[in-house]
């Protein structure tokens, strides 16, 4: 008579605690938090910012100097994706502050994070993310106007706003646009963070953040919307106002990290 096997129980999968439940107002307080850092030395942030803003700008001198003026709104969209790497000294600022620390210009400036190799490495596939959204919106353009040159602001505003053709790419490019951009946003919005805050390499990082996004959407979606609006408003302003909005979002997306951090890397 054969012997019944024991049962195999497969191992439990550890609960990474990425789900932390916090009510959607709690974005709020991150935004609170982060202006409460940027008011202690506010000249270190508005630094930052004023650095920020010129940076920006010289980005969109050299669209035009090469005649991709096409390409203004999409790089400056893609800035989302890198805004979270340029804002690392904000998050050193905040993370000194939390911790009692003195901080300084050259602090932020002179950056010393745990994971400085896999930030690098981070921080290049951010940028290669960009260069391929604007690579996708080189082609939409291409797709729907064809090879002619760019015709200038007023006039491509007066097709896209009046045409059957310049409907079919808002729509499209905004479709394309919007899918992106929430990837993008997922997988960096703490991963820069992250790595500046503990020991890790870029994978688990980025993975990490798109964990964080997807488990806590009832806060980070406000988050997110924050910061949308934000730049938003930088943009009606011809982008004077990143000098403020700027290192305000990035104090308070530390708060935001701090907040969501998972058990295993939480201090």
């Amino acid at each position: 008579m054969l012997e019944t096997l024991p049962a195999v129980q497969p191992p439990i999968r550890p609960d990474r605690g990425f789900a932390r439940h916090l009510p959607a107002t709690t974005a709020l307080s991150w935004l609170a938090a982060g202006w409460a850092d940027f008011r202690h030395n506010p000249l270190q942030s508005l630094f930052y910012g004023l650095a920020s803003f010129t940076l920006s700008m010289l980005v969109i001198w050299g669209l035009v100097v090469v005649d991709l003026m096409w390409l203004i709104f999409p790089a400056l969209s893609g800035f989302l994706v890198i805004g979270p790497l340029v804002a690392i000294g904000l998050y050193e600022k905040s993370r000194k502050l939390q911790r009692g620390e003195k901080v300084s210009l050259v602090d932020m400036l002179l950056v010393r994070p745990r994971s400085g190799a896999q930030l690098a490495f981070a921080g290049l596939m951010l940028c290669l993310l960009v260069m391929v959204w604007l690579r996708a919106a080189d082609l939409l353009y291409a797709l729907f106007f064809g090879l002619l040159p760019f015709p200038g602001f007023d006039q491509i505003l007066s097709q896209l706003l009046t045409t059957p053709r310049g409907w079919a790419l808002v729509l499209t490019g905004s479709a394309v646009g919007g899918m992106f951009a929430a990837f993008a946003m997922a997988i960096s919005l703490f991963s820069i963070p992250m790595l500046l805050d503990r020991r890790t390499d870029a994978l688990t990082a980025l993975g990490t953040s798109f964990a964080l996004t997807t488990h806590n959407l009832r806060v980070v979606l406000p988050w997110g919307a924050i910061v949308v609006l934000g730049f938003a408003m930088c943009a009606m302003t011809g982008l004077l106002s990143m000098i403020v909005i700027f290192p305000l979002l990035g104090h308070g997306t530390w708060h935001a990290w701090v907040a969501l951090r998972p058990d295993e890397v939480a201090e």
